[in-house]
């Protein structure tokens, strides 16, 4: 029997699915008062295109358009032609490390030199640390 996710069972797992694992997230979930299984976080959140490992450092092309303004669809072009490293999280999903988006700004490609300067300097910081 599948129970459908709730939209503040979803809101849940979206705030906690880049920090907590699992079975920290099941925990959390039932002192909400739902009821999910180890297994059906784990299968729920890789169908919405989160690693079932925590991240802390790291980001996902939505995460990175979202605060640069840009459409998600862009930075995963960057990462597709090799201009922003990053590793596959899912089907979809990219996860870039801090690291890597701090070099990606400090060096970017020339045909998008332009538009990356114009990037207000106070979101590349909160970015990169």
């Amino acid at each position: 029997m599948c129970i459908r996710w709730s939209e503040d069972e979803l809101a849940t797992l979206d705030e906690m699915a880049q920090m907590y694992t699992p079975g920290q997230i099941v925990f959390r979930l039932k002192r909400r008062g739902y009821h999910r299984t180890v297994s059906a976080v784990k299968s729920k959140m890789q169908s919405l295109g989160y690693s079932t490992r925590p991240t802390l450092d790291n980001y996902s092309c939505r995460e990175i358009a979202k605060n640069l303004r840009l459409h998600s669809n862009t930075v995963a072009r960057w990462v597709r032609l090799g201009w922003l490293k990053a590793k596959k999280r899912s089907v979809s999903c990219y996860q870039v490390k801090s690291r890597d988006l701090k070099q990606f700004f400090k060096n970017p490609p020339l045909s998008i030199k332009k538009r990356i300067a114009a990037i207000d300097p106070q979101v590349v910081r909160y970015l990169v640390g």
